[in-house]
């Protein structure tokens, strides 16, 4: 039976390798829209053939999201109803998608998001890692991935299969003493998790020819030396605004359990970094 859609926005999850992972509310959503917002027409135009769907399809991407919002926005106001979807995935994660649902919010337009695939948790749950706390950062980026080095969670990031290689070298001079995961092809025939430390990783796909597919790479949490360098580097950041090498020294000592005189030669090694910095 047809479903009868009201006016405003529909976030649809769409497979993220194997055709047959999407859910038979998101294809009755898709039938009963007016238009269908996506990334790529080609990729959701393959989608929509396989399943014998015949919509308009208008894009929505990084490089066109203000003007794309303002169309939107205003085709809801006038009482159509809109299904937005990405190439793979739930949209809005590592998109501009978010920027409409807060349009959307501001004017107290109907949308929803239904639930269906996601590469990240699908990732998470191919890894390994611990699924009890999670961090995910989107793409991933060397001169800004620090400041996740204390996160008490498991961490996820998206890659290409071209830049895997590079980025396990960048990750192992940042995230010291981790096991990580990488999976790649969820849901395709080819479908694999390598696990290990970043050597054994890194050992693996350096002896393969080509690596191909959707890279989600996952790290362990921090172990307790490690999380307890994190701390001790950040209390020494923000002693070093106000007091003496000497007395960071004494404190650091007794809030960590070393020698002030290994207190005193890390603060002094860390103020130095700052000054030439």
């Amino acid at each position: 039976m047809d479903i009868e859609l009201k006016p405003g926005l529909y976030v649809i999850p769409t497979p993220i390798g194997n055709l047959k992972d999407i859910t038979l509310r998101a294809l009755e959503y898709l039938k009963a829209c007016d238009v269908i917002y996506c990334e790529d027409t080609r990729v959701t135009g393959k989608l929509l053939q396989a399943y014998s769907i015949k919509k308009p399809l208008l894009t929505y991407h990084e490089h066109n999201a203000e003007k794309a919002r303002e169309q939107i926005l205003e085709k809801i106001l006038q009482g159509g109803k809109i299904c937005l979807v990405s190439d793979a995935g739930m949209p809005l994660i590592s998109d501009p998608g978010y920027k409409l649902i807060r349009e959307i919010q501001r004017k107290g337009l109907y949308f929803t998001a239904l639930p269906g695939a996601c590469a990240a948790i699908s990732g998470l749950c191919l890894s390994g890692m611990p699924t009890n706390q999670f961090f995910f950062a989107g793409f991933f980026e060397a001169k800004t991935a620090k400041k996740y080095q204390a996160i008490p969670g498991t961490l996820i990031f998206y890659e290409s299969a071209r830049r895997l290689l590079k980025t396990l070298g960048s990750m192992a001079s940042i995230f010291d003493d981790r096991q990580i995961a990488v999976v790649r092809e969820i849901s395709k025939i080819y479908e694999e998790s390598v696990y290990g430390t970043f050597a054994e990783v890194v050992e693996i796909f350096s002896k393969r020819s080509s690596i191909k597919g959707e890279i989600v790479i996952l790290l362990s949490p921090p172990s307790e030396k490690e999380a307890s360098l994190d701390a001790m580097q950040a209390q020494i950041t923000d002693l070093l605004k106000t007091h003496s090498i000497k007395d960071i020294a004494s404190i650091v000592s007794a809030t960590h359990s070393i020698s002030k005189k290994q207190a005193y030669d890390f603060a002094l090694e860390m103020k130095s970094a700052i000054v030439n910095d």
